[in-house]
């Protein structure tokens, strides 16, 4: 029977949850080169999904896995899908070898952009200023993706289904984090513009304070 969580109650048995947002990757790079030099980036489509981790990801992975093995090892552990997570994982257990082996859930995958897919800042105030400017809502759809609703319904699923995992690692995206914060409060903490305080290899961390899921560390760099 499939439990499902509401609000932020958690599952009953979770003591501890920590989310880490994969490393940078190799779009995130190009991403980055752009707003520096101040000029649009636009990805080719439909290779979100395998979009892997830039060298300096690697060693963003490895920071992670050597801050995780200081700590009380998870009892399991869930991935994106999504190569750049996956590989995040990879690295991180170079070092804590006590690491799970994870299980991939789809519905940690990064959000849906839609006919915005592969846009840096500057292509999509150039190509869907009215876009660029409602990024950022909760509601709100891009042509053809998602909403972060969307994107939170489908994590609160994801928890709903954690059993009776007591300590629980998830390595996934910003969206997923952010989503993660909202579902966890009870639905008290929306995002407020973009960017969302989520750097790569970033560590947010919740624990169990009495019926809820408290949060401690959010967007930390270990």
């Amino acid at each position: 029977m499939r439990t499902r969580i509401r609000g932020g109650a958690g599952w009953r048995q979770g003591e501890q949850l920590v989310a880490v947002r994969h490393g940078e990757s190799t779009a995130n790079v190009l991403f980055e080169r752009g707003r520096r030099d101040g000029v649009p980036v636009v990805l080719p489509p439909g290779g979100d999904a395998e979009v892997p981790l830039s060298e300096d990801g690697w060693e963003q992975a490895a920071r992670a896995g050597r801050w995780l093995a200081g700590q009380e090892p998870p009892d399991a552990g869930v991935v994106s899908p999504y190569l750049r997570a996956r590989q995040t994982w990879e690295g991180m257990a170079r070092y804590a070898v006590s690491l799970p082996p994870p299980r991939v859930d789809v519905r940690l995958r990064d959000r849906d952009m839609g006919e915005l897919y592969g846009l840096n800042e500057i292509a999509l105030r150039e190509r869907a200023p009215e876009e660029a400017a409602r990024l950022g809502e909760w509601e709100h759809r891009p042509p053809g993706g998602e909403s972060l609703s969307d994107v939170a319904a489908r994590v609160r699923e994801a928890l709903g289904e954690l059993g009776g995992a007591r300590r629980v690692l998830v390595v996934a995206h910003d969206a997923v984090i952010v989503a993660l914060r909202y579902v966890l409060s009870g639905g008290g903490e929306r995002p407020v513009g973009r960017p969302w305080p989520v750097p790569n290899a970033s560590v947010s961390r919740w624990v169990r304070d009495g019926g809820r899921m408290r949060l401690v560390a959010f967007g930390q760099r270990p």
